[in-house]
């Protein structure tokens, strides 16, 4: 299946992880993507990777918390890659420091990735979509922005995430743009390293609050973000998809605990 045969995608920090995935699936059918990350080196790696599998990419620096970086790559990809038809909001960054240990620069760092950068880049991209009246964003929320689970400042913007995507979805859908949130739970990703290395039974511990029995892959996120940026969701806008395995669905240890 092609479904974005002749279409243009970029996908933020899809150096590696989530974002890596989700660029080569993009690519898998028929998309020319723009792999944009911090990190060139992973990114140059991603691209080479999907045109060894026949694919179509090429790798792009952005900061996406930096206005004229966003710009620049947005008029970039227009020049040599064709209008933008889907945008990923992918790049992420969470500092683990409680509330009461933030400093201001830390707080700001995350809002100014993980909620700012969604909005540079879907404003840089949305008048080529405008212009066109088609135009597709998925942003990558977290079941951390509607419940605790720590990483306070992180969560906060996977919440406001929420809201600015409804805001575009319900702005520009006259214009044919649609607009949503993909929100998974814990997914095995490279992120996790460190935290494994000091602690292999840390994953194994989590798969307990998980309905499904285990936690999610890349892939499990890639196959959900594909399906919001095809026309096969044509009629999904200024909605959250919840891909976690049905841990949001409630807590089962409560439950047996409570009993009948």
């Amino acid at each position: 299946m092609r479904r974005f045969e002749g279409q243009v995608a970029i996908v933020t920090g899809s150096g590696s992880g989530i974002g890596r995935a989700i660029a080569a699936r993009l690519a898998a059918e028929g998309a020319v993507v723009c792999v944009a990350d911090r990190n060139m080196e992973p990114a140059q790696r991603v691209a080479g990777d999907i045109r060894a599998e026949g694919g179509r990419a090429e790798a792009r620096f952005v900061d996406v918390s930096d206005q004229l970086a966003v710009q620049a790559l947005a008029g970039w990809a227009r020049a040599e890659l064709g209008p933008v038809d889907v945008l990923v909001n992918n790049a992420a960054i969470a500092n683990t420091l409680s509330l009461a240990e933030l400093s201001q620069e830390d707080w700001d760092r995350d809002l100014d990735v993980v909620l700012k950068g969604p909005f540079l880049c879907a404003q840089a991209v949305l008048p080529q979509m405008v212009e066109r009246r088609r135009g597709v964003l998925v942003n990558l929320g977290s079941v951390n922005g509607s419940q605790f689970l720590g990483h306070d400042a992180y969560s906060a913007a996977k919440a406001g995430l929420v809201s600015l995507t409804r805001s575009i979805a319900v702005r520009y859908g006259p214009y044919g743009i649609r607009a949503n949130v993909l929100s998974p739970g814990t997914v095995r990703t490279p992120a996790w390293d460190a935290r494994l290395a000091r602690d292999p039974q840390l994953l194994d511990r989590l798969i307990r609050w998980y309905p499904l029995g285990r936690v999610g892959t890349v892939d499990d996120i890639a196959t959900a973000a594909a399906f919001l940026a095809s026309a096969e969701a044509s009629w999904v806008t200024g909605t959250v998809l919840t891909v976690d395995g049905g841990f949001s669905a409630g807590n089962a240890m409560i439950a047996d605990e409570i009993g009948d």
